[in-house]
């Protein structure tokens, strides 16, 4: 993508309404636009990444076993008074609405009452299980507070994935594959080795549930981590007898802040008992259905990635789900070489950010290749001997020329 093509311009300023650092950097290098508190709409840049997170997890989610579908955002008020969470009393974050021909309906803020009432249409034996489906989605919540940027929305794009399992060993099976997929999700974007399992209350479906948890500085949450294992607990399971559970030492934990980018939860028939989502089993006899939640956020988990990565000059994105591999800076008298470079790798399959922009410094470019982050910075400049060309990871602070053959 050449510079001149891109509508969106970096900007120098910081958002004036903006607190929270992720966003900071996220508008100021052009992926994303502040609609309103909570609300962000990903521009061209902001897309590609998404784009990116979006197939790694559908990747991992596909590995385990799930089926994509995809899931309506409006949703019925009969649907959900069925496990009585249409009351405002019992979920305060609905965003609802009315219909023109009567009736209310509701924003979707999570699915386990419509994934639910559909597969009722689908099962009814135990040949019919276990299933897997999963859809990625924009989630709406009437959040009291958001001042956290990307990491807690009023309207936030996410995947939930819901397993529909006859025996409760079919589920601890599947539950463990998906512990194991997430941490590879994790991995892949960049900040495995800064996300931690934590152990959470389970309620009234099993003694634990489980997040993920990335530790910064800018997260919300309180864990306390066993460096050494890995594990970690929440802030609400932190008691003796759950440490002793788990072989840990209290004296051997420490508190860190952290953002929770996915979490995994046991539901038993919480959500199947009341749509009478059962199958029969081998002797006849009918069986509830048994669930499990399986959510990450993957508009807050950019923004994870961004506090995390980040630096003093702006963002550093993994290869992985970086924008563009290449920022193919220009200057000079070199845009004839510049453009041949920039054909010559996209031609060859590479993803190339070019500035091809004629009134910017080399000051001004350089700062604009630092704030949007991709991995390398190549710069074809006066001094550069043909067939060569600068290169300079994001990641380090001196350049290196290599020949152009080198590139791919």
């Amino acid at each position: 993508m050449r510079f001149t093509h891109l509508f969106t311009k970096t900007r120098k300023e910081v958002p004036a309404d903006e607190a929270a650092r992720n966003a900071e950097l996220l508008i100021r290098a052009g992926f994303v636009f502040k609609e309103m508190a909570g609300v962000y709409t990903f521009l061209p840049l902001g897309l590609r990444v998404l784009n990116k997170v979006e197939a790694i997890i559908r990747d991992e989610m596909n590995k385990a076993g799930g089926i994509e579908m995809r899931t309506s955002v409006l949703q019925s008020k009969d649907v959900w008074e069925r496990t009585d969470r249409w009351s405002d009393d019992v979920v305060d974050n609905w965003f609802k609405t009315k219909l023109k021909t009567g009736g209310e309906v509701g924003l979707s803020f999570t699915n386990e009452e419509a994934y639910s009432n559909i597969l009722t249409q689908y099962v009814s034996s135990y040949k019919d299980l276990p299933i897997y489906p999963y859809d990625f989605k924009s989630i709406f919540r009437n959040e009291a507070r958001s001042k956290s940027g990307m990491l807690r929305g009023r309207e936030f794009y996410w995947k939930a994935l819901y397993s529909f399992s006859k025996t409760d060993a079919e589920h601890t099976e599947f539950y463990e594959k998906m512990k194991a997929a997430y941490r590879s999700v994790f991995d892949r974007v960049g900040i495995g080795h800064r996300t931690y399992l934590t152990f959470a209350s389970g309620g009234s479906f099993s003694k634990f549930s489980h997040e993920f948890q990335a530790v910064t500085p800018a997260g919300e949450d309180t864990i306390y981590l066993d460096e050494q294992s890995g594990i970690a607990v929440n802030k609400e399971v932190h008691a003796d007898e759950v440490l002793a559970e788990l072989g840990l030492q209290r004296d051997a934990l420490v508190e860190r802040t952290a953002i929770e980018v996915g979490n995994i939860f046991s539901l038993g028939t919480r959500f199947s008992v009341p749509f009478g989502l059962e199958y029969q089993d081998e002797h006849g006899s009918a069986q509830p259905v048994i669930m499990g939640s399986y959510g990450i956020g993957l508009s807050r988990l950019i923004g994870a990635v961004v506090e995390i990565l980040s630096d003093e000059k702006g963002i550093v994105w993994p290869q992985a789900i970086a924008p563009f591999t290449y920022h193919l800076v220009v200057l000079g008298e070199k845009r004839e070489e510049g453009d041949k470079l920039y054909t010559d790798l996209v031609a060859a399959g590479a993803e190339v950010l070019y500035d091809d922009r004629p009134d910017k410094s080399a000051g001004e470019k350089f700062a604009d290749a630092d704030l949007i982050g991709c991995p390398v910075r190549l710069t074809l400049g006066g001094k550069t001997e043909a067939g060569k060309v600068e290169y300079k990871l994001r990641t380090e602070r001196e350049s290196r020329l290599i020949a152009v053959s080198e590139l791919r």
